[in-house]
């Protein structure tokens, strides 16, 4: 897989949880102390999240890391 399709993943999975948990970008960016356009950037996938930014977001969704990366699928099998 490559790094735009986990990018575009990663970001799908944001905005699926953020809608299901009803917050705004804004919101949710209020909650982990990031900007509502940086909580954009992640759900369009053109941007890369630093660990910490990636922890404080599943903080602010009030899930673990592990529910957070559940459902996205890497393919292992590139070389």
């Amino acid at each position: 897989m490559e790094r735009d399709e986990i990018l575009n993943e990663f970001g799908l999975r944001i905005r699926g949880l953020r809608i299901s948990k009803g917050l705004s970008q804004e919101k949710l960016g209020h909650i982990c102390n990031l900007d509502r356009t940086y909580i954009s950037g992640i759900e369009r996938g053109v941007r890369n999240p630093s660990l910490v930014g990636i922890y404080n977001i599943a903080l602010g969704l009030g899930i673990s890391l592990e529910d957070l990366f559940k459902y996205i699928s890497v393919d292992n099998n590139e070389n």
